[in-house]
């Protein structure tokens, strides 16, 4: 497993602890405070994790740093929500709190009034809890299919580099049958070439040789003729 690999692993349990915190943090108002402790010191080290991982991916080659790149920003914006909604959620605990205080201080109204508004609260804290932590889930899985359909990418990336080196060698040794081939060609047409000159020669003195016949016929006949004339 690669470094990069591992700080990705680090970074997803990273974001499934702190969304879980923040889950956590609505409803239990006796651990608030280290809740709000252990969030912070997560999305500082997130925070770290996502430094080192774009420092590992300047060292890809470009293939895979276009790939990894993808996934960096989506770590970049997945952080970033978590930082807006634990925000929100300290604010509105804040502001719940503020509410609660003032119910307190001002003595007035029906008792069981506050003790109703209180539970109405609590119910929403609750839902919305819930509510929380289901996105957090859907995220977590988000995040994994994407993990996957890299991983499937890189793969199939692979496949193609394979096939591509098979038909460069198939195109070599293409070019080399075709090397082949012509040598062989210019030396057929080579050995045609040196039978014609055989034939034509061979023709030649077959010819010189008939013309060499009837001179030696003529030559040998031609002296009678007169003779037998006179």
């Amino acid at each position: 497993m690669s470094l990069l690999e591992q700080y990705e692993q680090q970074y997803a349990a990273l974001i499934a602890e702190i969304t879980a915190h923040i889950g956590r943090l609505q409803q239990s108002a006796a651990e608030r405070n280290e809740l709000c402790n252990k969030i912070d010191g997560s999305l500082s080290e997130a925070q770290e994790l996502l430094e080192q991982m774009g420092l590992e991916v300047r060292e890809l080659n470009p293939t895979q740093r276009s790939s990894f790149n993808g996934k960096l920003q989506v770590a970049q914006a997945e952080l970033k929500r978590l930082q807006t909604e634990y925000k929100q959620t300290k604010d509105k605990l804040r502001s719940q709190s503020n509410a609660y205080t003032t119910l307190d201080l001002s003595g007035s109204g029906d008792y069981y009034e506050d003790v109703s508004i209180s539970n109405d609260q609590r119910q929403r804290l609750l839902d919305n809890s819930e509510s929380i932590e289901r996105t957090g889930n859907r995220l977590t899985e988000g995040y994994r299919v994407a993990l996957e359909t890299e991983a499937l990418g890189t793969q199939v990336l692979n496949d193609l580099h394979h096939q591509r080196e098979t038909l460069q060698g198939a195109r070599a040794r293409l070019r080399e049958t075709n090397a082949e081939l012509g040598r062989a060609s210019r030396t057929l047409n080579t050995m045609m070439l040196r039978a014609l000159r055989e034939k034509v020669v061979l023709y030649g003195v077959g010819v010189c040789f008939v013309v060499a016949v009837g001179v030696s016929l003529y030559l040998t006949f031609a002296p009678s003729t007169p003779a037998a004339t006179s």
